[in-house]
């Protein structure tokens, strides 16, 4: 079975852009475990095991999505964290200005992956990129001080840049001790001219 997740991948210049921000606050925390810059993306929906059937059907869902998509800008904006920064698991990125209309991506491919025969994600999606995960919650509650704060606070009103979505892509995830190896089965672009209002 190959693990997989459809996601929308970075250009060059929005990875430099986040790993400089990671990069500035990983001497302030040990307690997360930060995304390697090589393995930024956004995901939209993650797929668990495979078999090469699933991921064929897979494929199929995102050529049906991406035929009622056309290409987004959006804006990445601020660090946030889910539950909340006082006890965060997992670092974000979040999108302002296109936000909605990547919501309504993320619906499409959703929606059509059910109807191939794959779950549906329980937990409700909000647009946002992970840049680290907290592994360590005590240690993060006894290293979250003025150094640490002051940086967050900054970056909470950081623009990251524009991100120019024109394609999803099905990716493959090998995980091994030195961390998880993502590569790109098949990237489907994106329909110019079609319309991109929430359905």
């Amino acid at each position: 079975m190959i693990r997989s997740f459809v996601a929308i991948l970075l250009p060059d210049a929005v990875r430099e852009a986040v790993a400089a921000a990671t990069e500035r606050l990983r001497p302030l925390c040990g307690a997360v475990a930060w995304v390697p810059p090589q393995n930024l993306h956004v995901t939209l929906q993650f797929l668990g095991g495979q078999s090469e059937e699933g991921l064929v059907a897979a494929e199929a869902a995102l050529d049906d999505a991406a035929a009622r998509c056309a290409p987004i800008e959006v804006a990445l904006h601020g660090i946030g964290a889910f539950p909340g920064l006082e006890r965060p698991r997992i670092l974000w990125i979040g999108m302002a200005q296109g936000a909605l209309e990547v919501r309504a991506l993320q619906a499409r491919v959703a929606d059509a992956l059910a109807a191939r025969g794959f779950p549906r994600e329980e937990r409700a999606w909000h647009p946002h990129l992970t840049i680290g995960r907290v592994f360590d919650e005590r240690r993060w509650r006894r290293e979250a001080g003025p150094p640490l704060r002051t940086a967050l606070a900054q970056l909470a009103t950081t623009a990251f840049g524009t991100l120019r979505i024109a394609e999803v892509a099905l990716m493959r995830s090998d995980l091994s001790p030195a961390g998880a190896r993502y590569t790109t089965r098949r990237a489907v672009r994106l329909t110019p001219g079609v319309s991109n209002a929430s359905h």
